[in-house]
């Protein structure tokens, strides 16, 4: 069974990592149908498949239009596989508020966070990209029961308006429960930590799994 398993897991992540949306929604469905669990198959084929995506981005093997290609093969195969997820969780973790700051129009990276942190069980309002720290507010104001808050952004001249979203987000929550996260590509944990932020990661695996643990 373990060398079936790592079969199929591998032709997900191959079909994702080429890009081929259709073929990984055909392959998520297929290891459903045999009796895979949700679970793994998405962190051993499709989680997987996105770290080694990440890793060639890094390592100057894979490009943007490739990066996207992989990201629109993974959210097919998601897909398929929310709502297996969602049953297993037996309903939602907490809700999420997501966004790109004011500024910055890139998007990638945030929604795989979004495609991420609904897989693992949260609710997510995602606000889109150019986001000002008042619609972030507004957001914060119109659902209360928000636990968490993600800023992104892939611009470093976009990093003050992110310093502005988070000291703005402080002020605003009176209870003192919201943890806020932020991630991109000019973002370091010494930055985070500068301005406040509850957490930094590099990726959107583990921005979910990060999450996950502030409930477990």
């Amino acid at each position: 069974m373990p060398e079936v398993s790592e079969a199929i897991y591998e032709e997900i992540r191959r079909a994702i990592g080429q890009g081929q949306p259709k073929e990984a929604e055909r392959l998520v469905q297929k290891a459903l149908e045999d009796g895979f669990p949700a679970a793994e198959i998405l962190n051993q084929g499709m989680v997987e498949a996105m770290r080694q995506v990440g890793q060639q981005y890094k390592d100057g093997e894979f490009f943007i239009p490739g990066v996207l290609a992989a990201a629109r093969a993974m959210r097919s195969g998601v897909t398929v596989l929310e709502p297996e997820l969602v049953k297993q969780n037996h309903g939602k973790i907490g809700l999420v508020i997501l966004g790109t700051v004011e500024g910055d129009l890139h998007d990638m990276g945030k929604n795989l966070v979004g495609i991420m942190f609904r897989c693992s069980g949260f609710e997510v309002i995602d606000l889109g990209v150019d986001v000002s720290e008042k619609q972030f507010l507004t957001a914060l104001r119109e659902n209360p029961q928000a636990s968490i808050v993600c800023i992104s952004t892939l611009l470093s001249t976009t990093l003050p308006e992110m310093r502005r979203i988070v000291r703005g987000l402080r002020q605003a929550d009176k209870k003192k429960t919201l943890k806020i996260m932020v991630g991109g590509a000019p973002v370091t944990q010494e930055f985070a930590d500068s301005i406040g932020a509850d957490a930094y990661t590099e990726n959107a695996v583990d921005a979910a799994e990060l999450a996950r643990s502030f409930f477990i």
